[in-house]
């Protein structure tokens, strides 16, 4: 039962990590990325899709991302759902390809962004000792001996220690590919 429960806390604690990496991919560094656009829906023909499914997303220059359209009626669309998707980019659109030009990012916009970055880890970390939380009550309720509930509760310890650390490592990484020139 206590393999269970820990075995089901690190599970969640892993899916809470990939969650603030998933959330930082959305944070722009100042280079095209194609994982910016992940979050943009488009209406084709009344129905919400995704971006991804409606076009090939290239990067033709470091700073430059170029959507070309499987289909070319479509391309008004995807110029709104990215307009839409208010992701501080405007598109270009030349009636075969949309070009999206990444602005450079200035000191501030990338205080900016780190400070959000910060956020979201902090966010990770709440969440992580809420998972935490969760396991030493499962682990108060079973009856067990006590030192067997020590020993659990120190090995969940042991698991949020591992996973802050990685908060801390991911974070230090986003912070510096933000702030680098």
């Amino acid at each position: 039962m206590i393999e269970e429960i820990l075995e089901n806390t690190e599970l969640e604690m892993a899916e809470a990590i990939s969650n603030m990496e998933r959330r930082f991919t959305n944070i722009r560094a100042g280079r095209a990325n194609p994982a910016m656009l992940d979050g943009v829906m488009v209406n084709y023909y009344g129905v919400e899709t995704p971006l991804k499914q409606l076009a090939t997303i290239s990067i033709p220059e470091a700073r430059q991302l170029s959507i070309k359209p499987f289909d070319r009626s479509s391309i008004g669309a995807i110029e709104k759902g990215i307009y839409e998707a208010n992701i501080g980019i405007t598109p270009n659109n030349n009636g075969e390809v949309i070009i999206l030009n990444i602005p450079a990012l200035t000191e501030e916009t990338r205080r900016e962004y780190v400070k959000q970055a910060k956020q979201y880890a902090e966010d990770c970390r709440i969440v992580l000792r809420n998972i935490r939380q969760e396991a030493n009550k499962s682990i108060g309720k079973l009856e067990i001996p006590e030192d067997d509930a020590k020993q659990a509760e120190e090995e969940v310890q042991e698991l949020i220690q591992k996973y802050n650390k990685e908060v801390d490592e991911k974070f230090k990484g986003k912070e510096s590919e933000l702030m680098s020139v």
